[in-house]
């Protein structure tokens, strides 16, 4: 009655008589008992999921709960697919919670019959072994949890890489700006990553150092703490890890530990016979995109009942990706094909590493001559100036001996990698800081390369198999 008389009071800006609260309280409880018992059944029924789902944490697209994955198709209806170790179906109301935030579109229900391999068509790659790798970090996204690999594509004007970009975002998260600019500070990578279940930027020419970091954070799953706004002593905290995809010209990740969490696409040029338009590209994509999302479904389902009893000879960096992966590829091609694309993938990027690191690649040429060596940052900065300084190349070296360290120690895994060991350590009473490096053996699963080179057609020449899978 307090309530209700305050309420009063505010609207009319007097307080109401004692007999009209009563009216009012009784003609309430007068409507309250002619509902119907069955209404107040259904009633009671959305009232226990609400407290059930109340307490229960908001997500982004996927959601995992007793052994299943969900995703949200964010329809109007708030249908979600349920995808288990058994097979998958679309719920009407599922048991997660999920949040919508601005600029999401909704997902086509899933069709069942699909075949991965007629995605190819619409992607241009340059080998079989980039759309098998292509397909594994599409898995990965429908994954709840992490580690996620970065998707890095570059190529040449022209060569469809936002196009590329934009069409993978559709298959698991389909947005309304689908790739993006880079964030100016960490704060707005923060929010962008809040409210997105993929992150797709596009057109880089370059990463800074700081975002670097926070994308190795976003991949691999960290914290952001940031200062809340207005406030001297307040943190805004955000825990989670994200997909992230990136585009650009050039090769834009300098640093060996985001090249770790990395997997590499060049694109090749597109011949100007076999250009077509994105309006026509776009509306065969969205006739197959249904069948598309079913044959990731049934992989995903693959996944989940196989990932248990998966093993893998040697673990590679992001090994619960490369376990998920493989997990997923019984249906999609023959076993190890992933562990073979993966596998060179990394091999090429660390061979690309210690190239564009004159650093690196200056210890690599040094250490060809001999099997050990063992100095001072100081001796090392001295040999390395004299050796550039003969091939005249010596700008951006470094200026003293601690940033030369900091590089060696940035190139320690990719020149691992080529044979180059490198360790630091303190020696003599006065624990002077001395490297030893010295070569080793190294060990090859695959051949470097990126894997047979696919006969190059038109975007989206062929035409989409709807064949029944083998599910």
């Amino acid at each position: 009655m307090l309530l209700l008389t305050t309420m009063v009071h505010v609207r009319r800006a007097r307080l109401p008589q004692t007999q009209t609260v009563a009216s009012i309280i009784l003609s309430f409880k007068q409507a309250s008992s002619s509902i119907r018992p069955e209404r107040r059944t259904i009633n009671g029924q959305y009232a226990q999921r609400g407290n059930a789902l109340r307490g229960a944490v908001s997500c982004v697209r996927v959601a995992e709960h007793a052994d299943c994955i969900y995703l949200d198709l964010a329809d109007e209806h708030w249908r979600a697919v349920e995808i288990g170790a058994d097979g998958w179906r679309v719920l009407d109301r599922p048991p997660v919670r999920f949040r919508r935030a601005p600029g999401m579109l909704p997902f086509p229900v899933p069709e069942r019959g699909g075949s991965i391999e007629a995605l190819r068509s619409f992607l241009n790659l340059s080998s079989q072994n980039d759309f098998v790798l292509v397909v594994a970090w599409l898995l990965a996204a429908l994954r709840p949890a992490g580690p996620y690999p970065l998707l890095t594509i570059t190529g040449e004007q022209g060569s469809a890489k936002t196009f590329l970009s934009k069409l993978l975002r559709a298959l698991v998260d389909p947005n309304v700006a689908a790739v993006r600019a880079l964030p100016r500070e960490e704060r707005e990578l923060m929010i962008a990553a809040n409210n997105g279940h993929v992150l797709a930027f596009d057109n880089l020419s370059g990463l800074s150092p700081w975002l670097s970091d926070a994308l190795c954070r976003l991949a691999s799953g960290g914290s952001f703490a940031v200062r809340r706004l207005y406030t001297n002593d307040e943190e805004v905290l955000f825990k989670a890890a994200r997909r992230t995809l990136l585009n650009g010209i050039e090769d834009v990740i300098g640093r060996s530990d985001l090249a770790d969490r990395a997997i590499f696409m060049t694109l090749g040029p597109i011949a100007e016979e076999q250009r077509r338009s994105e309006t026509e590209l776009w509306r065969e994509f969205e006739l197959a995109r249904p069948w598309f999302l079913g044959a990731l479904l049934d992989a995903t389902v693959d996944g989940l009942r196989t990932l248990a009893s998966t093993q893998l000879t040697r673990l590679p960096r992001m090994a619960d990706f490369a376990l998920w992966a493989t997990a997923c590829e019984r249906n999609l091609w023959p076993a190890g094909t992933f562990t073979r694309a993966y596998t060179a993938n990394r091999e090429t990027a660390v061979e690309g590493m210690v190239d564009s690191n004159p650093i690196a690649g200056c210890v690599r040429d040094f250490m060809i001559e001999r099997s050990s060596w063992t100095g001072s940052a100081a001796d090392l900065l001295r040999i390395s100036v004299e050796r550039a300084g003969q091939v005249g190349d010596n700008i951006g070296w470094p200026k003293n001996p601690r940033t030369l360290a900091g590089h060696l120690r940035r190139a320690q895994t990719s020149l691992r990698a080529h044979g180059v060991d490198i360790s630091f350590s303190r020696e003599g009473r006065n624990g002077s800081r001395v490297i030893r490096m010295r070569k080793i053996s190294t060990v090859s699963n695959v051949r470097t390369g990126a894997g047979p080179v696919a006969e190059r057609r038109p975007l989206g020449s062929a035409s989409v198999p709807f064949r029944e899978s083998s599910n």
